[in-house]
């Protein structure tokens, strides 16, 4: 072979150049193929091992498991930035569903602003987990920011934990004053639990104590104050009514003392409220009003009804409020004029709910009429029409879906979107079909809106055709398309095959 391969090389040196490169290539493919053919062997070798032994094609993940996993990766590997935008997020859907992984995150950062929004993410819901972290970042204040600590005071208020209840007094003890107004009236819920156990009289005694013998500010007072009501104890109650008949004593804390003795509605207390109604002060008359809701008597009714006539509009409101509450019927009279004639618009509006929260036969009599006269303002109409919706969504449902059908022929946007809330926050109806099948096939944005929230809340699967029609955003504007496959999740329907 290698006499062979001389050879040629001399005859080569001896050709001329083109002939030389035409053999010299000649020569390079041969010795190349046989290294190709090696390799087609090789892989025909490999084929049938590959046959024998598929590789698994992983499915692709669902968009909401591509949400979850990318949440959570913002959770493992986000910036300070990224992580607080999520949990602003998460507090704005009320979701949950990450609870275990921020507890985990909340153990172990000292980032304030991290920490801060979890506590009170955590605490609006009044959801547990929180509560060793957050009495941490009070033991261990010095080296926590001032926003942290307040963020786990409030929060062990929020979830009323009676573990609490001694970092909270040692707290207030220490007289810091950027936390001291968050701090009691936190202790007043953290002792709430301590009621059943019987121990809560304990931090009742440290609250008086506090009041009487540590000079607090005139805002520490009033927190006090409402703070004895939070711990839903009588022990205070002498000590509270005292304020109350006190003619000499600050408004501020008489208002303080009325609220707090109608959060614990010993009926004990009924007397001093009572007087209180007809206070000369009206701010005094009108929390008193408000406060009366949970005592029983016909002494206590007759107060009520004195509220409606009082010149000053709280009063007015507040005995409105109480109306509703006890779902006192010798009110609805008076509920129906101020709700026609009152000048003030809340005070109108909170007495048509008390005639929706009443609804008897002379109250829905009143509320049909207050929705069906076109005359009346449009806010009118429509908080007369939800208290319908709400009570009878069947016998009221139609006549308002022809409301606002005129609305619509007569421009008046805002009442026609009025509607379309209401009806949108409507119980189940059947009365409801037609109309969701109008909108989902020929509305517009906040048509196929509301039509896609009737066909959910109702349940009507027989319009799951229409709603996949809106999957395509090609047809339908991606928040919609969005809707539409919630829709089909909500009727418990396949989004691509489910009928």
């Amino acid at each position: 072979m290698r006499r062979m391969k001389e050879n040629i090389m001399r005859k080569l040196a001896n050709m001329p150049l083109l002939p030389r490169l035409a053999m010299a290539l000649f020569f390079t493919l041969m010795l190349v193929s046989p290294l190709a053919a090696a390799d087609d062997a090789a892989a025909q070798v490999a084929e049938p091992l590959q046959d024998s032994e598929p590789q698994q094609v992983a499915e692709p993940l669902s968009d909401e498991r591509v949400l979850d996993q990318h949440r959570l990766d913002i959770l493992r590997f986000g910036t300070e930035t990224e992580v607080a935008g999520l949990i602003q997020i998460l507090r704005n859907e009320n979701d949950f569903s990450l609870d275990q992984e921020l507890i985990e995150i909340a153990e172990t950062t000292r980032n304030r602003n991290i920490l801060a929004g979890l506590l009170t993410f955590f605490g609006e819901a009044a959801r547990s987990g929180l509560e060793d972290r957050a009495i941490r970042a009070i033991r261990e204040r010095d080296y926590e920011a001032n926003e942290t600590v307040l963020a786990a005071v409030n929060y062990l208020g929020w979830v009323n934990a009676a573990e609490a209840v001694e970092p909270l007094k040692e707290l207030i003890t220490s007289r810091e004053n950027l936390f001291m107004n968050n701090a009691i009236r936190a202790l007043g819920r953290a002792a709430r639990e301590q009621e059943e156990s019987g121990k809560a009289g304990e931090t009742v005694a440290f609250l008086l104590d506090f009041y009487r013998n540590r000079s607090p500010s005139n805002e520490n007072q009033r927190e006090a104050i409402v703070a004895l009501g939070e711990t839903r104890s009588s022990d205070s109650l002498e000590f509270l009514i005292a304020i109350i008949r006190d003619e000499d004593e600050r408004v501020v804390l008489r208002m303080a003392a009325l609220e707090a003795v109608a959060m614990i509605g010993d009926p004990k207390a009924a007397e001093a409220v009572i007087e209180a109604v007809a206070s000369s002060d009206p701010a005094v008359r009108s929390t008193a009003v408000a406060s009366i809701g949970p005592f029983s008597g016909d002494a206590v009714e007759r107060a009520i009804l004195d509220g409606f006539r009082d010149s000053y509009f709280r009063t007015r409101l507040g005995a409105a409020r109480a109306a509703g509450q006890r779902q006192q019927e010798s009110a609805v009279p008076f509920l129906r004029f101020r709700a026609e004639n009152d000048e003030v618009p809340t005070v109108r509006n909170e007495a048509i709910r008390a005639l929706g929260a009443i609804n008897n036969a002379e109250a829905m009599a009143i509320l049909d009429s207050l929705f069906t006269e076109r005359r009346n303002s449009d806010g009118v109409r429509l908080m007369a029409a939800d208290m319908l919706l709400q009570n009878d969504a069947d016998t009221f449902g139609t006549r308002v879906v022809i409301e606002m059908d005129d609305a619509q022929s007569r421009r008046q946007t805002a009442l026609y979107n009025g509607f379309i809330r209401i009806l949108a926050a409507a119980p189940p109806s059947d009365s409801f079909q037609a109309l969701a099948s109008r909108f989902i096939r020929t509305g517009g944005v906040i048509e196929r809106v509301l039509a896609l929230d009737l066909i959910a809340t109702n349940e009507f699967h027989h319009l799951a055709d229409e709603v996949r029609e809106l999957l395509d955003e090609r047809r339908s504007n991606a928040s919609i398309a969005r809707r539409a496959r919630t829709t089909l999740e909500r009727l418990g329907l396949d989004v691509e095959t489910d009928t």
